[in-house]
């Protein structure tokens, strides 16, 4: 009996839409990131990106619990002397709400190549409407 292994040309990939709103943002994040990863496949393969594609929408709707809208800071730096940005994530709601699901999710997928080709499959909307309804996607329950 040999052990199988899946290959990249055999995976087939799904579109899932998942709504954020009223939904905690680490707990979505995190269902988010292991559909990306494919872990919900029983051909998973650590080495090999097997994911699905997720389509996040009302990412302005989310929420975060304790203190974490003025105590959470998102650092940016400008490659000049001094170009260090500082912004908490209630600015950060404020001035794009999609960038902040979009580094929680990326936060939780593995570093290199490997991460970079799972995040591309992720796209998130501030709003109820998006632009991947030619793909059909499925919805996506996220249960806590």
């Amino acid at each position: 009996m040999k052990t199988y292994s899946a290959s990249p040309a055999s995976v087939e990939r799904k579109w899932y839409v998942v709504d954020a709103e009223g939904q905690t943002l680490g707990r979505l994040a995190s269902c988010v990131a292991q559909v990306l990863k494919g872990k919900n496949k029983p051909v998973y393969t650590p080495h090999l990106d097997l994911g699905d594609y997720v389509v996040i929408v009302n990412a302005s709707k989310i929420k975060v619990t304790g203190k974490k809208l003025d105590q959470k800071v998102y650092f940016s730096h400008s490659k000049y002397a001094g170009g260090t940005t500082e912004l908490t994530l209630r600015e950060m709601l404020a001035k794009d709400p999609c960038e902040v699901v979009r580094l929680a999710v990326k936060g939780m997928l593995p570093k290199g190549p490997l991460g970079r080709g799972m995040i591309d499959k992720l796209h998130v909307y501030a709003g109820p409407e998006h632009n991947q309804q030619a793909q059909k996607p499925e919805v996506l329950e996220i249960k806590f």
